[in-house]
Order: structure tokens, then sequence, then C-alpha cells
């Protein structure tokens, strides 16, 4: 009998409490410990052909070559893995991942970088350009949130990405709480549905993470948001949209709140900072979630998402350079000297600002407007294609990041059946579902009608083949189903080991 069914039949029906409990007892006997081990390294085994496709077909470096390769060499390698690899994403198979990718973007991207490859903020005396850069990403993100709307001074600094972003947002309020509240056991709310960088900055931190619930809507429950509130919170969050289920978090009520209680509030817009406004713009309801409220004290947005940037960068805003400051790091008496920088990296890649600078300006306003219009309007086509899935349900009132489950089939399998299509979507559980995010690749001619009709197909075939397991549903459903979160750990945990596994 294998580990996983002896869990699906004896302890996964306990309760949950009682289960935990005594699997965490067991789970360290030496048969059991082997068993789980011999159950995870074979789930791993049968992800590592589609983890580790070079093998055999590009040379792999345990150690370094006697002598370097030839740069022509290189070349050709690079150019053999660039095209495997671009063909899964550019006509449109892949959920999110890529937003613009058209090749003269991209191109042109590249060329901005090279000019700048050599450049690094942190000296700000040689490339002062990199500063020019960041300083105008910063105040056009800013624009575009809502600091054209309020007399306050709207600050921040380019990050390397939403999750940096989101880390520094919450050290900069674990440290305000400190020294002006003396706060010393900080809390932060959030959704249950908010981005899981947020548990990464608690335990990073050592901030107390309190995840409220999300009602049938899957919006953040404002009531549970109140109760939540204690002598000791800093911080309350909501995201616009969350990337579960592309759904808006009541921003407005939750940012007031945040106010009256005189708590920080920060609106998570990674996903949407370069969507929502611009769908707002063309009439789309959609209430305020930036610096128009006057609770709302810190934004993240992603450039690199519907930005069209580059991969690796972000922004992060504040309202006013005193917050910003407690996101700092200066020392004054280290013997290399005057040592200071905005974010957590030292020296950062002043080509990548650059290329983020150089997307934004040449797309400019109208640009950002068109994009958001086609993506909105393509979510509109497939939205009603699923819709029309009598086996599927959309979960919430998602605008162009849409998540549909089934109650009557595994919605794991249908995923694995759409990858065998070709398509790379998002599994999520709790509740198990799987999402498609709209970027500018699934505007072009025929690709939202080509995933509905996928996507029917697989439907009918896992509704005839309901035993057809796949290679990704096993691996979301023991995620999805065990209740103690300790084995569905070591399971992600073998997972990262294998991917830094030598070909």
């Amino acid at each position: 009998m294998d580990i996983q069914l002896i869990l699906d039949k004896y302890i996964s029906r306990l309760p949950r409490a009682i289960s935990t409990r005594l699997f965490n007892a067991v789970k360290d006997i030496p048969f059991v410990k082997k068993a789980i081990a011999r159950e995870l390294d074979a789930m791993m085994a049968e992800l590592e052909g589609s983890l580790k496709p070079y093998k055999g077909t590009i040379p792999g470096f345990a150690s370094l070559p006697a002598k370097g390769l030839a740069k022509t060499d290189v070349l050709s390698m690079m150019e053999d893995i660039h095209e495997q690899e671009a063909a899964k994403w550019e006509d449109g198979y892949v959920s999110g991942a890529v937003y613009h990718g058209d090749p003269a973007h991209i191109e042109f991207l590249n060329k901005i970088y090279g000019y700048n490859s050599q450049s690094n903020p942190l000296h700000s005396d040689i490339w002062p350009s990199a500063t020019k850069f960041e300083s105008e990403i910063v105040s056009m993100t800013a624009d575009m949130l809502g600091a054209d709307k309020t007399d306050d001074d709207i600050c921040g600094v380019v990050s390397s990405g939403g999750t940096e972003s989101i880390l520094l947002a919450m050290k900069t309020y674990r440290d305000r709480a400190k020294k002006e509240k003396n706060i010393t056991a900080p809390e932060m709310i959030v959704p249950k549905t908010a981005h899981a960088a947020f548990d990464k900055a608690a335990q990073y931190f050592n901030i107390k993470i309190i995840h409220i619930p999300v009602g049938p809507d899957f919006r953040a429950d404002v009531k549970a948001t109140k109760k939540a509130v204690t002598k000791n919170t800093i911080v309350i969050v909501g995201s616009s949209p969350c990337f579960p289920h592309g759904v808006i978090d009541p921003i407005e009520e939750l940012s007031e709140l945040a106010r009256k209680k005189g708590i920080g509030f920060h609106t998570d817009a990674c996903l949407g900072g370069f969507v929502v406004p611009w769908a707002e713009k063309l009439g789309y309801d959609i209430p305020p979630v930036d610096f128009r409220l006057p609770g709302v004290t810190s934004i993240s947005a992603d450039t690199h998402k519907y930005g069209y940037a580059a991969k690796g960068t972000s922004v992060i805003l504040y309202r006013g350079t005193e917050l910003r400051r407690y996101q700092y790091f200066t020392i004054t008496d280290w013997p290399g000297g005057l040592y200071f920088s905005p974010t957590f990296a030292g020296s950062r890649p002043g080509a990548l600002s650059a290329a983020c600078w150089a997307a934004m300006v040449s797309v400019g306003a109208e640009g950002y407007l068109d994009a958001t219009r086609k993506i909105l309007e393509t979510a509109s086509v497939i939205k009603d294609g699923i819709s029309e899935i009598a086996e599927l349900k959309i979960l919430g009132d998602p605008l162009w990041v849409i998540a549909f489950a089934s109650d009557e089939l595994n919605i794991y399998q249908v995923m694995d059946q759409m990858g065998q299509k070709g398509w790379s979507l998002n599994g999520l559980h709790k509740p198990a579902c799987v999402h498609i995010c709209v970027t500018l690749r699934h505007t072009r001619n025929g690709v939202a009608d080509r995933f509905i009709e996928d996507l029917k197909a697989s439907v009918a075939f896992v509704k005839a083949h309901p035993d057809e397991k796949g290679e990704m549903a096993p691996v979301y459903g023991m995620a999805a189903t065990i209740p103690f979160r300790g084995l569905v750990e070591d399971m992600m945990e073998k997972y990262i080991d294998l991917l830094y596994k030598v070909e």
C-alpha cells in the first residue's frame, strides 16, 4: 500500500488537528520516512523529464570547462534554447509569464539593455542616467496611480520585482511602527488570497500574519478585517486584483478602516497596476484603488508585467518621503566608507531600469490604453466561452485573470489535458481551480477561440476518462487534499532541489 493511499484512506479522514498531530508523530519513524521519500522521489522522477529537457542535446557543465568554449558555440547553444522555449509562449499558449512578447518590442528592449549593460545605480556618479531613469519610472507610475489627485508627496523606488516591492513595504511598516509606536510584536492583516510574498515578508521580518477570509465573491471580508485589528497591527493589505481569482478587494472600505485606526494600508497592484487605471478610463466599473483614497499609504506595481518592461523591475510607492525613508539602509561607520542603498540589493542592473524606462515612454498612455482594451475584450470572449461549458464555473467576477473550477470533474486533470495541447495554465487550490491570466499574446486573432475549443475537448476527455491521472494532477491533488502541510512542504522542497540538479 503506497503512502498516498494510506493518507487518503486513514489519516486524512480524521479531524484535521488530530491527523496533523498523528502524521507529525509518525513521519520520522524509519519505515514511514522511507515510504514518504520513495513516494515523493517517484513523483519527482516523473517530472524530471519536463524540467530537464536538454539532457543529451545541450552540453551540461557540473564544473568549469578546462578551456573556455568558443563564443560562437555558446551563441549557437543559446539560439537552440531560445527557439525551443519561445515556441512555448509565442503563440499565446501561456498564462501570464510573457506579457507583451512582440518581436520588435523585445528587440528594442534588448538593444536598450545592451547600451546600458555595465550600468549600476549603486554608482550614481558614474551612471547618473540610472537615477534619471529610475526617478522618472517612479514618477510616471505614481502619476498613473493617483498621485496627480493628491497634494501629498507620492514617492517610491524601483525594485527587482513584485516580491521585493512587497517585502520592502512590509519591512518599512515594521520599522516605522517600532520607532513611532514602540510596537515590538508587529502584526499584518492580509486576505487569504493575497500574494505569497506577504507570507514571505512575515517569515523574513518576524511579523505575525493574520489571514482574513474572503466572501463568496472571493473579495476580502471587511468585517473580519475590522475584528482582526489589534494594538500591534502595523498594516492592512488589499489586492488589485488578487493573483488566484483576479478579483479586486474592497480597497476603499479597507483603506478607510486603516486610516481611521491610524494604520498603514498597502494596495498590492503588482498584477493590475498597469491595467486597472486604464480599464477605469475605458469605462469599466472599477472603484478607486490608488492614492486618490486617503487611507492608501503604499502601492506596489510591476512594470515587468503589464508595464511591458523586461523581467526584473517593479515599483513600490509611498505616501510621503518620511515613510519611504524607513525602507532605506544606511551605515555611517563602516571602514569601507559611507554606504547606503534604497532596496535590498547593493549593486543593481541599471540596464533593466533603462529598459523599463524605454518601455514606458515608448508605449505611452495611448499604448497602455489600447493594450488594456484588447486584453479586456479578449478576456470577455474567454469568459463567455467558459460559461458555455456546463461542467465548469468561473470564480468571482474577474476582469482578465479568469479562474475556473468544476463540481463534477477533477479540474487538475482538465489542466493536464490542456497541457498536452500545449497550454501552460496556473493550477490553484483552496478551492481547487485553474486560471488563465490574459496578456497581449492572447489578443492575437484566433487564440481565444483556440483556447475555448481546446478547453471543451479537455473537459470532454476527462469526463470520458475520469481515471486518467496525467503528469501534474497527482501533484496538485496531493497539495490540495492533504490536511497536514508538512508533507506538501517536503514535496515542494524536493521540487526545488530538482530544479538545481545538473542535467
